[in-house]
């Protein structure tokens, strides 16, 4: 009877070990982190972000308000780094990391900032006053929605893609 008990307890014990390890195991994020790298011209440029997914929400002037400082990605502020000098929009970004964080419009062009504060969580503490540079960049439609965020580096710059907007950015 004694064994029979001792056995079941440790039955017990270890099916709640089990199952307390299954629940904790992590889900995963919602807009997971990522980063895109390339070449421009001799500039290596990478951007670090958070991707998250449309999942059926309305985006621009819904999840994103118009008007309004975005940190262009999910959870922290999204990162541009460049190890040399660059012309972006035709004005000079010097070497060095930045937040990029957009100000997206109902109509019109968009404005893209280059802030020289790169550690930032979302756009909450985000500073004017400590903006490296801001160019004013025209949208175009995709053609098909893009599901999750994301970023793309060419030779000619960089774009941002989400919903059913791309946004270039010219570099040289």
């Amino acid at each position: 009877m004694m064994r029979t008990i001792k056995s079941i307890a440790t039955l017990l014990f270890v099916a709640t070990i089990s199952v307390s390890a299954f629940a904790q195991e992590k889900k995963a994020p919602a807009s997971p982190a990522a980063t895109a790298t390339g070449k421009i011209g001799d500039a290596t440029i990478t951007i670090n972000y958070s991707s998250p997914a449309v999942k059926g929400r309305t985006i621009w002037g819904g999840l994103e308000k118009y008007d309004v400082v975005w940190r262009a990605g999910a959870n922290d502020a999204t990162t541009f780094e460049t190890d040399k000098d660059i012309k972006v929009e035709g004005k000079t970004l010097p070497a060095g990391k930045y937040s990029f964080f957009l100000i997206p419009k109902e109509s019109g062009t968009w404005t893209a900032i280059f802030n020289k504060e790169p550690k930032q969580w979302g756009a909450y503490k985000y500073e004017a006053a400590k903006d490296q540079l801001r160019v004013d960049v025209k949208v175009k439609a995709l053609k098909e929605t893009q599901e999750r965020l994301v970023y793309k580096i060419e030779k000619k710059g960089f774009a941002l893609e989400w919903d059913k907007v791309s946004v270039p950015v010219a570099v040289k």
